[in-house]
């Protein structure tokens, strides 16, 4: 092992080298070995790298290391173009922190929380809050969010912000903060804009350009011929043809997505979806059983494309063909992650050709062009309709002072009796939390969390369809 980019070597909180390790994550990627030691001495940094690079842990891990626990005011913001993404790293922020004790952390986005509620949050005392750039403004300059503590402030996908149209919120929030701070922007592109906006607002940055070779190289591109009259059956014989333990496959419209969960709820398929119609608690609940294994198959618009990290996704289908080539890298860069290989299989009619083509251009990359197998008599493939886990829902949260640990001790102990073989991911929330269960222990887990208690507490527990 190269001990030289060792986390080890880092001067960083033993809490937070525990946790690392524990992790797993021995040795830093490039983004997180040229960003972190120049983040830790309190440098400005613009920082250009690609999804799934790690960059996330590059800013949180000097984030955590700087913070005074002691000390209950907002010391970080970090700023995200959506709220899926602000939930993405919110999650990684209390999974790096988790042994620090003391650490306040909040979402501030819209639709998770009512202002009364965000406010009760806020005056308990929070020093990290993530969030979208009009609820943070719109709390700073009522004055209900005090950010004169800020130490460090992080725009997250800058581009993105300026796709989105936020470059005038960005303005009056930076208004708001100190301006003794340290200020990191991260970028998939250095575009004009987003330099222009590095000139405007950060102090001689350490620049940091990770050139690494493409994770779509890991991803191997399919192409299947399909005209509309035929999609649907074509999409069950791609699922026939392409077996893989999660797939997500992506749809332009919300009609499209309704259309499609409909089919494969007929085929008892295990499936769930997600559209930007959807309530913060229902994506919540969607992803967590994607995630855990509950459901096998996401059918989603693009809401899903970016700011959802998904271990181990080995399959991406386009259902429809991408209205932009931006937003087709961005599909397939869901798969492929972390240098495992990937499919991404992209369904196309005449008309889509020259698209195609464009796509190709773009990323100096051919399709394969294979021809699409016969149909199979049985329909859906077994494997399809088969969940390893199921996701019970559990009526109290972090607010209730559960952690994880509480919920598998219920589950192992001796009122539980399960194996922890038999418990997969658990997932915290404020009021409520979410645990995967092995499909054939589901009934029993249920039983025994409704028959006794958590930390001493009764809760209501479903499983989750």
């Amino acid at each position: 092992m190269n001990t030289r980019n060792a986390f080890s070597n880092l001067n960083l909180k033993p809490e937070l080298l525990a946790v690392v390790q524990e992790l797993g994550f021995q040795t830093m990627t490039p983004i997180q070995e040229q960003s972190i030691p120049a983040l830790l001495t309190g440098k400005d940094l613009i920082g250009q790298s690609k999804t799934g690079s790690g960059k996330t842990a590059a800013f949180i891990l000097p984030i955590l290391n700087q913070l005074e626990l002691n000390q209950k005011t907002v010391q970080a913001v970090i700023i995200c173009p959506t709220r899926e993404l602000a939930t993405q790293v919110l999650t990684e922020v209390r999974r790096l922190g988790r042994k620090l004790v003391g650490l306040q952390t909040m979402s501030l986005t819209g639709g998770a929380q009512t202002g009364r509620e965000q406010q009760q949050e806020l005056e308990k005392g929070v020093q990290i809050v993530v969030g979208t750039p009009g609820r943070i403004l719109d709390l700073a300059s009522k004055g209900r969010l005090f950010l004169e503590d800020v130490k460090t402030v992080v725009l997250d996908e800058a581009d993105k912000m300026f796709d989105m149209g936020f470059i005038v919120e960005i303005g009056n929030l930076m208004k708001e903060l100190p301006t003794q701070r340290q200020t990191v922007l991260f970028s998939a592109t250095f575009s004009e804009a987003v330099l222009d906006l590095s000139r405007r607002y950060q102090k001689n940055p350490a620049r940091v350009t990770i050139q690494e070779a493409p994770e779509s190289l890991l991803i191997e591109e399919v192409t299947y011929d399909s005209e509309e009259s035929n999609k649907a059956d074509n999409l069950m014989r791609v699922l026939q043809q392409h077996q893989a333990e999660s797939c997500i496959v992506f749809c332009n419209t919300k009609n499209s997505v309704n259309d499609l969960m409909n089919r494969f709820l007929d085929l008892k398929a295990s499936v769930t979806c997600l559209h930007g119609d959807l309530e913060q608690r229902d994506r919540e609940r969607v992803m967590a059983m994607f995630k855990n294994g509950s459901a096998k198959i996401l059918v989603a618009t693009d809401v899903a494309a970016r700011g959802l990290d998904i271990e181990n996704l080995e399959l991406v289908i386009n259902y429809d063909f991408p209205l932009q080539p931006e937003t087709y890298v961005h599909r397939i860069g869901r798969t492929g992650r972390a240098g495992k290989s990937g499919v991404a299989v992209t369904l196309i009619s005449a008309r889509d050709t020259l698209k195609l083509i464009e796509i190709e251009q773009i990323t100096g990359r051919k399709f394969q062009k294979p021809a699409l197998g016969f149909k199979n008599q049985f329909g859906l493939n077994w494997e399809w309709k088969q969940s390893p886990m199921q996701t019970l829902m559990i009526s109290g949260g972090r607010k209730n002072k559960i952690r994880p640990g509480d919920i598998l001790g219920a589950l192992t102990g001796a009122a539980g009796g399960l194996k922890a073989a038999d418990i997969g991911k658990i997932e915290m929330h404020d009021t409520y939390s979410y645990v995967a269960v092995r499909s054939d222990s589901a009934n029993h887990a249920l039983n025994s969390l409704r028959n006794g208690k958590i930390k001493a507490q009764k809760f209501q527990v479903k499983i989750l369809k």
